[in-house]
């Protein structure tokens, strides 16, 4: 009976043989797959924002003139990949006298679009529209609408704060009926908030 024993036992051990072939190695952990995060390329540009503006403005017609400009701005733009287009508004106050005495360009007001590159956190733009501007021209409060173009760039601090400029071309052909055109050009940094 004994030799019975021995031989069960010697059979079940070859039986289970195949299960130990591999011995008493490690278990490799399987490799952990991790997700796909895309990388932020830069600012999202579609939204509205307000600004505030501080600028020089330098009147080449009638009369030459220089000095401070400072307002307020705003718009809307559509992100669309590569390309931002939006509309876009401003009020510049001005300190400009000019070279007759007494006369002065006191603001101009602009309305219009803009369109340009989407560089990440950098939007180079293009902007053009209407404009109205109101002067002091020989002791008579005059106002007139003309029109305005130029080009700009907006840098984004945060996804809610940027940082710019534009430099501005205003036009106003026989301002108010004086005879006389009203060219300026304008240059402004600009501090934005996005929303």
């Amino acid at each position: 009976m004994r030799k019975l024993t021995y031989l069960a036992l010697i059979a079940a051990i070859a039986g289970a043989a195949p299960a130990f072939a591999g011995g008493l190695s490690e278990l490799v952990p399987e490799p952990v797959i991790q997700p796909v995060v895309p990388l932020a390329t830069g600012a999202d540009w579609t939204g509205g924002y307000v600004t505030g503006r501080l600028g020089y403005g330098d009147v080449t017609d009638p009369t030459g003139g220089d000095g401070l400009t400072y307002g307020i701005g705003g718009g809307y733009d559509w992100d669309l990949g590569d390309w931002v287009v939006g509309v876009a508004g401003n009020y510049d106050g001005a300190n400009i006298d000019l070279d007759t005495a007494g006369d002065s360009l006191d603001s101009i007001a602009r309305l219009g679009v803009r369109a340009g590159r989407d560089l990440g956190s950098t939007l180079v733009y293009a902007t053009a529209g209407a404009a109205r501007a109101d002067a002091t021209i020989g002791g008579a409060d005059l106002s007139d609408s003309g029109w305005y173009a130029g080009i700009g760039l907006d840098y984004a601090l945060t996804d809610r704060m940027t940082v710019g400029g534009e430099l501005l071309t205003n036009r106003f052909d026989d301002f108010d009926g004086t005879g006389s055109d009203l060219r300026a050009t304008t240059a402004s940094v600009n501090l934005g908030l996005r929303f």
